[in-house]
């Protein structure tokens, strides 16, 4: 039987908003020029490295693009692609099954996604969003990871 306001689904039962404010939340998630990107964004540019965004020729449009060092840097959060050793990466125990479902897709495709581009000749680098939590921390690591670039 399918769900109507007189008999609503389980999973609608569980959610206290209306499917119309559901939707209108849904529909504020970002995915590009979110707050942890931009920390990142702005600790990189301290360190004085230069980069383009969202290149949308290579394999998930990665946030930051290094082209010389053939680097590239996912932002992600925590949450959305299931950061196994954080807290914010569990899954909510209303409607359990789309959940995992849908944030397995995710998972499948950023390992997908990080496979092509190394297939490429591209280093793969992520960045948590838990990490931009201690700003000086992800910097030490930042410039571990992306060293300056040896002159011509």
């Amino acid at each position: 039987m399918p769900a109507s306001p007189a008999n609503p689904s389980p999973a609608e039962r569980l959610d206290r908003l209306s499917p119309e404010e559901r939707s209108r939340n849904m529909a504020r998630i970002r995915s590009h020029n979110t707050k942890p990107e931009k920390i990142v964004r702005q600790l990189v540019t301290a360190l004085g490295l230069r980069y383009r965004l969202q290149r949308r020729d290579l394999p998930g449009k990665p946030d930051l693009v290094f082209g010389p060092r053939r680097t590239v840097i996912f932002v992600h959060g925590c949450f959305w692609h299931q950061h196994a050793h954080c807290p914010a990466g569990r899954i909510p125990t209303g409607n359990r099954p789309f959940w995992e479902t849908k944030l397995a897709r995710n998972t499948q495709r950023d390992a997908a996604t990080k496979l092509a581009l190394q297939r490429l000749g591209w280093r793969v680098l992520t960045i948590w969003e838990c990490e931009t939590k201690t700003p000086g921390k992800l910097q030490k690591r930042l410039a571990r990871l992306l060293p300056p670039l040896a002159p011509d």
